[in-house]
């Protein structure tokens, strides 16, 4: 079949998946995640072979980390998938209730959005998330992974299809498409008429080919370029213990720190402290001329630097005068992603907290946290930095609209235009 004829079959997969109750659906997902344990070493072996492709080619190791998988991170997959399962399902909650004076009520009720597409590279857990998410919200969804993981999502994917088809479901509620031409890719952003929303999930040159070629609605991050802003009056042993966590635990996340904020009146103690930490650790510094005066072996900071999502072992310094120095630095070069700030004062952390719109603000709190499943979402399918119906980390909620239901009992909005009593 070609693009068009696979989403039609997705459309058709995605209407019974909508009909499914809570319980159905908590079933399907527990069943996926037995048979993605079931056939862990298949999963394990075709991922293997992934990576060997992929390190022959020269891959950075940014994208080989993004690419992985071993049985815990597997593991990880299966947990989330049965984590969704536990969620409450969106599809149907009443968010809003009110009686109008005309006398009928008022709700604002969740239904799914229908076919969600998920373009992506590296991740092949994005497979199983992707597909989790979509079906607790009643949608169907189409993937479209990257060349590079395509032997793990084939092999991910037929878990999940396996646990669809029995289910009594059409295995077309989750594709995955193989056909991984830029022609095919293009002609499923083309596709209005079936699929109702795109998430391209990846690089920023991804992002934006997805984002300047699609004519189906998307929502994206360009890319995270996330900051901590060690304050004046940061409790510095914690301010230590963000940096490493922000940085160090798995650098090639957008979730990690590219910029560090340090407050002058600390930067002298601060500095020395953190740099010797980070450095053990295999960071390379680039600083300002005022972080370097402190640490003068620091690289120097260029602007693209502070710009850059270094996806690696790589952070850029700035010393700030104070938080308002700070909240312009972050408008300036952030991505309105994830921005972190330690501090022991109140009212500093209040003014940081609502002076920035980004997705994500935190208080004495590691960026890592900034994750679908940490917010308690189960999982994510994107983090989205477009203010439309979804901001942030996007759960299982975030693949609903809201519409409206009336509960009246005869109200007409022109009682002139009743029938007349006969």
């Amino acid at each position: 079949m070609n693009v068009r004829e696979i989403a039609i079959e997705c459309r058709k997969a995605a209407v019974a998946v909508a009909e499914l109750d809570t319980r159905a659906k908590n079933t399907l997902l527990n069943a996926m995640a037995d048979e993605l344990e079931a056939q862990a070493d298949k999963v394990l072996a075709a991922n293997a072979e992934d990576m060997q492709a992929a390190r022959e080619a020269g891959t950075d190791e940014a994208f080989l980390d993004r690419l992985a998988l071993d049985e815990k991170r597997l593991q990880g997959v299966a947990d989330a998938l049965r984590y969704v399962a536990s969620l409450p399902d969106p599809v149907g909650q009443v968010t809003h209730s009110e009686t109008s004076d005309k006398g009928f009520t008022i709700e604002r009720v969740r239904i799914p959005l229908g076919v969600i597409s998920m373009i992506y590279e590296a991740r092949p857990n994005v497979t199983a998330d992707a597909a989790a998410l979509c079906l607790k919200a009643g949608n169907g969804v189409i993937l479209r992974g990257g060349s590079k993981a395509i032997r793990s999502n084939k092999a991910i994917a037929a878990c999940l299809r396996k646990a669809l088809v029995d289910a009594g479901l059409s295995e077309y509620a989750v594709v995955l498409m193989e056909d991984l031409s830029r022609e095919a890719m293009l002609e499923l952003m083309q596709l209005t008429d079936i699929v109702d929303l795109i998430i391209p999930r990846g690089g920023e040159g991804l992002i934006r080919f997805v984002t300047e070629n699609a004519r189906v609605p998307v929502i994206k991050h360009y890319k995270g370029v996330c900051h901590l802003y060690v304050d004046k009056a940061a409790d510095l042993d914690k301010a230590v213990d963000l940096a490493i966590d922000g940085k160090c635990t798995r650098p090639a996340a957008c979730n990690s720190i590219e910029n560090l904020l340090v407050h002058a009146d600390v930067a002298g103690t601060f500095l020395p402290r953190v740099t010797r930490a980070l450095r053990e650790r295999g960071v390379e510094l680039r600083g300002d001329e005022r972080s370097r005066t402190i640490v003068p072996d620091m690289k120097p900071a260029t602007d693209e630097d502070y710009a850059t999502e270094f996806l690696a072992l790589e952070l850029a310094v700035r010393v700030v005068d104070d938080v308002d120095d700070a909240i312009a630095h972050i408008r300036q070069y952030g991505s309105d992603h994830t921005e972190v700030i330690a501090t022991e004062d109140a009212a500093t952390a209040n003014q940081f907290v609502h002076a920035l719109r980004s997705a994500v603000v935190m208080v004495n709190t590691s960026s890592r946290f900034s994750d679908g499943g940490e917010l308690g979402l189960g999982a994510e399918i994107g983090i989205s930095t477009t203010r439309l119906h979804a901001y942030g980390p996007m759960g299982a909620d975030a693949l609903t609209i809201e519409r409206f239901v009336l509960r009246g009992h005869g109200e007409v909005r022109h009682p002139e235009s009743r029938a007349a009593a006969g």
